[in-house]
């Protein structure tokens, strides 16, 4: 039976933090079932963008600190690699993540290698989803000799929820992510590609930084939610199923995790799950708020048939550019991955959108919102969670 651990963890204290993942890693058997001297350990982090740690938007640099410490005092190299989504002026933000994120502080501080994920070389594999011929994945997920998957705790206004499973789209470097959204327009496909990327690199554990996660209209637009937890496994699909029931969800509920258990990534049932840590069920996160598209989706289920394309087209909500908000960095423009939106108007042409919500998820302003076509349905939708 798989383990999932969850350590509560009230705050991102260097000690507290270290003390944690020792008691955690030791139910999992200890870290000389994982590491040993002389290996090169890569932390897959979540830098989605060019956040800074306290916003829950990307994995906190004091949890990576913690981690590289840890790895440093076993004898490792430590590398901290990722790529972020989105472009600025044509260019993948990854470099200028790490550097507002900290972890840039971190890891000079520390003695570990910052691995840019655009800028490191790729390794062409063949995925077995069919989506697509070939698939290039970032060199360092291949070169470390160990690998541990670094999420962050979030909500998704598109994929309703992102962790471990997710996580590893940031293997994909620089701007070829756009080109994978285009070839998977919806969720569920984009889901069949990232099982591929599973598939196609080997990652030995990992530990979701839960301290406080992103609720609302996550991966960057959100509010932060003090969650306090820590979780550990090495099954991505097991860590989410346990991950998304904290907050009131189940897998059928996020499109990316039905292609994770229909490919068999893991498992996804919570009755052939074993806790352990600090609780033997999932606690539940009291008052945290869903993204208004989980909200939707929960009424389109509960709607018979007859009724349920008036009630689609009654709840139908989109991204929209605030342009009070607007700031004209242009990083909607330039990460629509089917050049939907107008450079100089930031009018969408909803003909063409495919509602990945990149725009959304990449905005540096929280200026993209999203709305409900009709107010009335936006009103209505607050009372589903």
């Amino acid at each position: 039976m798989v383990q999932v651990i969850i350590k509560d963890c009230s705050e991102y204290r260097l000690d507290l933090i270290k003390e944690k993942i020792a008691e955690g890693m030791e139910l999992l058997g200890g870290w000389d079932r994982f590491v040993s001297p002389g290996m090169t350990v890569l932390l897959k982090v979540n830098l989605i963008g060019p956040k800074s740690s306290d916003t829950a938007a990307v994995t906190h640099k004091e949890f990576i600190r913690a981690l590289t410490q840890i790895l440093k005092s076993r004898g490792c190299t430590v590398w901290i690699g990722d790529s972020s989504g989105g472009a600025i002026g044509g260019v993948a933000p990854t470099a200028r993540g790490f550097v507002v994120s900290g972890l840039t502080e971190v890891a000079l501080e520390e003695g570990a290698l910052i691995k840019n994920f655009d800028k490191e070389g790729v390794v062409e594999v063949n995925p077995q989803s069919g989506y697509i011929d070939k698939m290039y994945l970032a060199k360092p997920m291949f070169e470390a000799d160990f690998v541990i998957n670094l999420p962050k705790l979030k909500t998704h206004s598109a994929g309703i929820y992102t962790g471990a499973v997710k996580n590893l789209f940031g293997c994909i470097p620089g701007l070829r992510k756009a080109q994978y959204h285009r070839l998977a327009p919806n969720q569920k496909d984009l889901g069949h590609m990232i099982v591929d990327i599973h598939q196609s690199v080997k990652v030995g554990l990992n530990i979701m930084d839960g301290i406080t996660a992103m609720q609302g209209e996550g991966p960057t637009a959100g509010g932060v939610y003090p969650s306090g937890k820590i979780l550990f496994s090495t099954d991505p699909l097991a860590l989410d199923t346990v991950a998304s029931a904290m907050i009131g969800m189940n897998i059928d509920d996020i499109p990316i995790l039905v292609s994770a258990r229909e490919r068999e990534l893991g498992e996804s049932s919570l009755d052939r799950i074993e806790l352990a840590g600090d609780y033997s069920v999932p606690p539940r996160l009291k008052g945290f708020r869903v993204p208004k598209k989980f909200r939707s989706d929960k009424l389109y289920k509960n709607t018979n048939h007859k009724t349920l394309v008036k009630v689609i087209d009654f709840f139908k909500s989109r991204p929209r550019i605030n342009a009070k908000a607007c700031k004209n960095c242009n990083v909607c423009v330039d990460s629509c991955p089917v050049e939907a939106i107008n450079k100089e108007t930031k009018i969408i042409d909803y003909t063409s959108c495919i509602e990945c919500m990149c725009c959304h998820e990449l905005c540096l302003y929280k200026a993209v919102d999203i709305k409900n076509d009709n107010p009335v349905a936006g009103f209505i939708s607050r009372f589903y969670r």
